[in-house]
C-alpha cells in the first residue's frame, strides 16, 4: 500500500546549479522507476546552517512529496545516505487525511469552481 512521505534535502550548496537539478532528478526518478508518484518538489534555495555542517556553512534546501511503498522510501534512503552531493537528508512519513479532511478539501474545491 503507497503511503505518503515528504523527503527533506540538504544538498551541497558549493555545487553548480545543474548539479543540484540532476541530483534532484536522481531522487525522484528512483522513486518513479519503483512505481512510487512524485507529488510536489518545493526548492527552498540556498540558506546559512545554525551551525557547520560537514565543513560547509550553507547548504541547498528542497522538499519532496511522494506517494511510495514502504520498500521503495527504504532504498531511496539507503541511496541518500551513499550520495555524495546530499549533506543531510530527512523522511518523514506524513498522516493520511481523515474522511472528514477530504469531505472539507472536496466542498472547499467545489465553492470555489
Amino acid at each position: 500500500m503507497k503511503r505518503p512521505y515528504e523527503v527533506v534535502l540538504i544538498i551541497d550548496s558549493a555545487l553548480d546549479e545543474e548539479t543540484i537539478k540532476s541530483t534532484l532528478d536522481k531522487t525522484t526518478d528512483l522513486v518513479k522507476a519503483q512505481g512510487g508518484l512524485v507529488g510536489r518538489v518545493e526548492k527552498w534555495g540556498r540558506k546559512r546552517f545554525a551551525y557547520e555542517l560537514k565543513n560547509r556553512l550553507e547548504g541547498y534546501y528542497a522538499i519532496v512529496e511522494l506517494d511510495a511503498e514502504p520498500e521503495v522510501v527504504a532504498e531511496l534512503d539507503r541511496v541518500l545516505s551513499i550520495t555524495d552531493e546530499v549533506l543531510r537528508h530527512k523522511i518523514i512519513r506524513t498522516p493520511e487525511p481523515s474522511s472528514k479532511q477530504k469531505a472539507a478539501a472536496k466542498s472547499v474545491s467545489e465553492s470555489v469552481a
